[in-house]
């Protein structure tokens, strides 16, 4: 299977509302893991996964597949539930997450059917994601490269040389999206180092830059078809999220960037996500 063709809006926002749900599931399970960061990209993994990307989940080395990097790696929840649903992995295989052994790890992992990228040390996607396209362009192929960025890790310097560096070879089949949940571990990304203009900054190192609510899946389809139309460079998408979304009491709230919910705040968020 290539892309998932074109899905109604409704079709996307029930996918997206079942993420949320396998997210809670999975990190109530292993009593750990990050939710809040997870349910700010729930969208923005559904919308690639189901509506934008070409891929396989019966081929996952497919050569010419676009790819994902996961920079947030630590978000995994979001892409094993979205990989699940596109049947790269079992929908069991969600009950063993972070377990000994497990293929479901912590952080995403490539010992993980459609995962093309380890992470865990924050800064690096970009850099990984431009080296994709730059041996695309040698081996004259024509597959996207998308990198998800939390907004807390553009603090890394090494985010800053990749954009450069990109900007500097002209990749346009690389785009990059940054979460712009406003949290970053247990403080709001201001309160660590003030990222504004984010938008003029991304300008200056010559990406073309589009901004959208990122719980918008209309915004969110429009933006990335865009993104990967647009010819003359790279693309950022700094998408406004919050992250939490979709349960009350995680939403902006910078105690469950790393925390999972107890069995009373498990009951409270599967019927908010009924």
């Amino acid at each position: 299977m290539a892309k998932n063709g074109a899905l109604n809006i409704k079709n996307l926002e029930n996918i997206a509302k079942q993420v949320r749900r396998d997210i809670i599931e999975m990190t109530f399970g292993a009593n750990s893991g990050h939710p809040g960061g997870s349910l700010s990209a729930v969208e923005i993994l559904t919308s690639l996964y189901c509506n934008v990307m070409q891929h396989k989940p019966n081929d996952p080395t497919w050569e010419d597949r676009d790819r994902f990097i996961m920079s947030k790696a630590h978000a995994s929840p979001v892409l094993y539930a979205i990989l699940a649903h596109c049947g790269y992995i079992k929908r069991s295989d969600l009950a063993t997450y972070r377990k000994i052994d497990s293929k479901l790890q912590g952080h995403a992992h490539i010992m993980t059917p459609g995962i093309d990228m380890s992470g865990g040390s924050l800064g690096q996607g970009l850099s990984f994601g431009l080296g994709i396209t730059l041996a695309s362009k040698i081996d004259m192929r024509t597959n996207h490269v998308y990198v998800l960025l939390g907004d807390g890790e553009c603090d890394e310097g090494q985010v800053w040389e990749a954009a450069m560096a990109s900007s500097h070879y002209k990749v346009s089949n690389l785009t990059a999206i940054v979460d712009r949940n406003h949290i970053q571990n247990d403080r709001f990304t201001h309160e660590v180092m003030n990222l504004e203009p984010l938008d003029d900054k991304w300008k200056a190192f010559g990406w073309n830059v589009i901004s959208i609510d990122g719980h918008n899946i209309t915004d969110v389809n429009t933006a990335l078809n865009e993104a990967k139309s647009f010819d003359a460079g790279p693309t950022v998408i700094i998408a406004q999220t919050v992250k939490g979304k979709g349960v009350s009491f995680m939403e902006n709230n910078p105690q469950f960037h790393g925390k999972a919910p107890n069995k009373e705040q498990y009951v409270q968020a599967m019927k908010e996500l009924s």
